[in-house]
């Protein structure tokens, strides 16, 4: 089968690979409908090491399943599912907390479990991992439903999960960091909490203006201190009660910081690209902020999301504006990198 190999800093390649089989009875093998490119995948492509035998990519998957395992209940071959980004067994307390991405057996897709810009994909966990979606046969339905779909494996509930962790109350500001997918998602989320104020941080305008369309009330394209400032102003000086920061590097968390309402919380879902940020006086301490946010546990809400897109009542495919083959994947990953694409989906 073909799939998408990482040998490198921008080296992205994309390779014929064995085809994946049952390895454990808990396993399932998925033949992909769609995948797509993270933003998060642009970390290793700036910063990976060389490896001679590549590193697997892609953890974002709509598909058929093909193959089941022995000890496989509620899935058989033919069934439509969304496979979420970490798979996880959904029985033990950590997952019954609504925490899957720290469950004991969880398996973050990529490296070592096999990536999912692939033709196939082995689904270990699967009866606790993957959802049916009822009622569509993906041969025939709709492009932006499909689009919807394969943004619930990841983008949008990572965004749904900076806003549910920062708990945004009717009325609320909220500062969300970063146009970028995630970021988006965030202001669809936060909108439909019911947030008050919705300040979007962002500097590429046909970004920012779904943004506007998904509910942010203000642009600012500022950064650092002088954007940090713009927010304040915003919000008569005072900052926002929730700050969404959905980046990962330290000079966003800096602007978190320094924009976050005394008594408000900072929900990071942007992957951290550092290993230590100030908490002490001058940054949290001193402002009684609280810091939240993490892996978003998709499998949580996956079922709500899913019924939400059936029923029209959201949309998040729209951060998909690019479509590609599977061939044409390192070509997807420059224009990603080079803001030229959003996000791109992977078509199979």
């Amino acid at each position: 089968m073909r799939a998408t190999l990482m040998y490198g800093a921008g080296d992205v390649r994309v390779e014929d690979v064995p085809t994946p089989t049952i390895q454990n009875p808990t396993d399932a093998i998925v033949r992909t409908v769609r995948a797509c490119i993270c933003g998060s995948d642009l970390h290793p492509y700036h910063s990976l090491p060389q490896l001679p035998q590549g590193a697997t990519m892609g953890h974002e998957l709509i598909g058929v399943v093909e193959e089941v395992g022995a000890e496989v209940k509620d899935f058989t071959p033919g069934d439509f599912v969304i496979v979420p980004f970490a798979a996880s067994d959904n029985t033990c307390p950590i997952c019954q907390d609504g925490f899957q991405t720290a469950c004991p057996h969880v398996n973050f897709f990529g490296p070592g479990v096999g990536g999912q810009q692939a033709e196939t994909a082995r689904i270990p966990w699967a009866d606790g991992t993957m959802v049916k979606v009822p009622g569509v046969d993906p041969a025939t339905a709709d492009e932006s439903l499909l689009k919807s779909l394969l943004a619930l494996s990841d983008v949008y509930l990572t965004g749904y999960h900076a806003a549910y962790m920062a708990e945004i109350k009717p009325g609320q500001s909220v500062t969300v960091i970063g146009d970028g997918a995630v970021g988006l998602s965030a202001v669809l989320a936060a909108k439909r909490m019911g947030a008050g104020q919705i300040i979007l941080m962002g500097r590429h305008k046909a970004r920012t203006d779904l943004g506007r369309e998904w509910g942010a009330t203000d642009v600012v394209e500022e950064r650092g201190e002088e954007g940090i400032s713009k927010v304040l102003e915003l919000t008569g000086g005072y900052g926002s009660h929730a700050v969404l920061e959905a980046v990962g590097h330290m000079p966003a968390y800096e602007q978190a910081v320094g924009v976050v309402r005394p008594g408000g919380v900072i929900s990071r879902v942007g992957v951290p690209q550092y290993d230590m940020a100030p908490v002490g006086f001058t940054s949290l301490f001193g402002k009684n902020a609280r810091l939240a946010g993490g892996p978003a546990p998709v499998r949580a809400y996956l079922e709500q999301a899913i019924q939400e897109v059936l029923d029209g009542e959201i949309d998040p495919g729209r951060v998909f504006d690019r479509t590609i083959g599977i061939d044409e994947v390192p070509a997807g990953y420059k224009a990603m990198d080079d803001r030229e694409a959003l996000k791109v989906m992977i078509r199979f």
